[in-house]
């Protein structure tokens, strides 16, 4: 499958998801095949990841450990 993986970075409340709608409407209007999903997320691995990273428990999590789940998950989603 070819096609571009286009990412939409920034805090909660950024608006990502406003312009992700934006542009998915936009290009299924030029007739492009769009899927949309979410990240740290999206796929069953890559969600169970994401419920590690979002626990409010998870304290004392490192910093590095934290970007590692989140590079984990990427690599997971674009395999899958």
């Amino acid at each position: 499958m070819a096609g571009y993986f286009i990412t939409f970075e920034g805090p909660e409340g950024a608006g990502k998801t406003t312009v992700l709608g934006v542009l998915q409407e936009e290009l299924s209007k030029r007739g492009y095949d769009v899927v949309s999903t979410r990240e740290p997320g999206g796929i069953d691995i890559a969600e169970q990841i994401r419920s590690v990273i979002l626990d409010k428990n998870n304290t004392k999590m490192d910093g590095r450990t934290e970007a590692l789940l989140y590079a984990a998950s990427r690599r997971q989603h674009l395999v899958e």
